[in-house]
């Protein structure tokens, strides 16, 4: 019997593949959008309990797969918020040092 007449062959499973997202363009954020409305602590806090309930195990494979990539997303929002915090602290220094640099001239 070929792979494509088995219903456990490979091309039964190539038949599923396009109802996948794309690895190379799954966006986790828009797969989660209620992560994008969280804070910077709350985005952090849900990640680190996503993180412990996949350490601990005992998931099937699809609620652990779906719990990593809300953790993508969790991950995903707090860079954003750092990013952001980042930013605003390069541009307080920046005007801070800005006067005194013009006053040793």
């Amino acid at each position: 019997m070929s792979s494509d007449e088995s219903p456990n062959g490979a091309a039964a499973a190539n038949e599923a593949a396009p109802a996948e997202p794309s690895d190379e363009h799954f966006d986790p954020v828009a797969a989660h959008p209620d992560v994008a409305e969280l804070g910077y602590e709350q985005a952090r806090d849900e990640l680190t309990e996503v993180v412990r309930r996949l350490e601990a195990g005992g998931l099937s494979l699809e609620e652990s797969l779906a719990l990593w990539e809300r953790g993508e997303a969790l991950a995903a929002v707090s860079e954003r918020h750092l990013a952001g915090a980042r930013e605003r602290v390069e541009r307080a220094l920046a005007a801070v040092e800005s006067p005194e640099a013009g006053q040793e001239q």
